[in-house]
């Protein structure tokens, strides 16, 4: 038997924009964010253990990255949700769940602020909450300014361990390092750039304690871009939030341990 079903890959137009879309699988719909220069194909590890167990996978690539198109002056973050709500107006989807990692978490914060009664419960994975938050170290936030870890498969390598933690910290323990999908449709450096700037200055903090969905927060110890300390900001902020600390996790926990990550996931979603 199929258990993992090929995908129904589209472009959904919203907004001006071009949007490459995949649903893949039956069941009960979860919405998938990725984040920062990421595209939706680098989502197929956790795909491949969430389908089995009965979830239908919605994945996009964000304005400007992947095979999507981008606005010609950027967005703040409220627009980026927006065009997050109309996919799924244009998808027919109703309400669904969501999970949102890095700046995805972001995304999924404001979609669920914007637009609650579109979701159902939500995942918050390696984000943080914006201003007020505990940022990456100065030399974290240096790598984190350019896309090159998503074009130079060698510079990846090099700074994969100190810049992702966990797993990525070694080569051969880490499946991330054997993934071409990273490379196969890397951000645009307009994209990258309209991304970065859609967060500088935003915060959650004002408005996260009017958050109703149920929320699970997972974050790794080892998470050098997001400290562990912004899962238990969110995780207190947020009403009915708890919080999943992924012991020896970095920051691509999801992408490194996806059938562990996923039965956290499903257990949390289908209770």
């Amino acid at each position: 038997m199929n258990t993992f079903p090929d995908a129904d890959v589209r472009l959904v137009h919203v907004d001006g924009l071009d949007i490459k879309v995949s649903v893949r699988g039956t069941g009960q719909p979860l919405l998938l964010i990725m984040g920062l220069g990421g595209n939706m194909g680098m989502w197929e590890p956790l795909e491949r253990e969430l389908v089995p167990r009965g979830f239908q996978t919605i994945t996009f690539d964000a304005p400007g990255t992947g095979e999507s198109t981008g606005w010609f002056l950027p967005r703040r973050m409220s627009a980026i949700a927006r065009v997050v709500e109309h996919v799924l107006g244009a998808l027919a989807l109703g309400q669904v769940d969501v999970l949102g990692v890095s700046l995805g978490g972001a995304i999924a914060q404001q979609l669920t602020r914007q637009a609650p009664q579109l979701v159902r419960k939500l995942v918050l994975a390696a984000t943080m909450p914006g201003v007020g938050g505990v940022p990456a170290s100065p030399s974290v936030l240096l790598r984190m300014s350019t896309p090159r870890r998503y074009r130079d498969p060698e510079y990846f390598r090099q700074v994969a361990g100190t810049l992702y933690g966990g797993r990525s910290r070694s080569a051969e323990g880490s499946p991330v390092h054997h993934t071409a999908a990273r490379f196969a449709a890397p951000p645009s450096w307009a994209g990258y750039a309209h991304q970065l700037y859609s967060i500088q200055g935003w915060s959650s903090l004002p408005w996260l304690h009017r958050l109703r969905q149920r929320t699970l927060v997972m974050n790794g110890d080892d998470d050098p871009i997001v400290p562990l300390a912004n899962g238990r900001i969110l995780a207190w902020r947020i009403p009915r939030a708890h919080l999943h600390v992924v012991h020896g996790g970095g920051h691509l926990f999801l992408l490194e341990e996806p059938e562990a990550s996923a039965a956290t996931i499903a257990q949390f979603l289908q209770a």
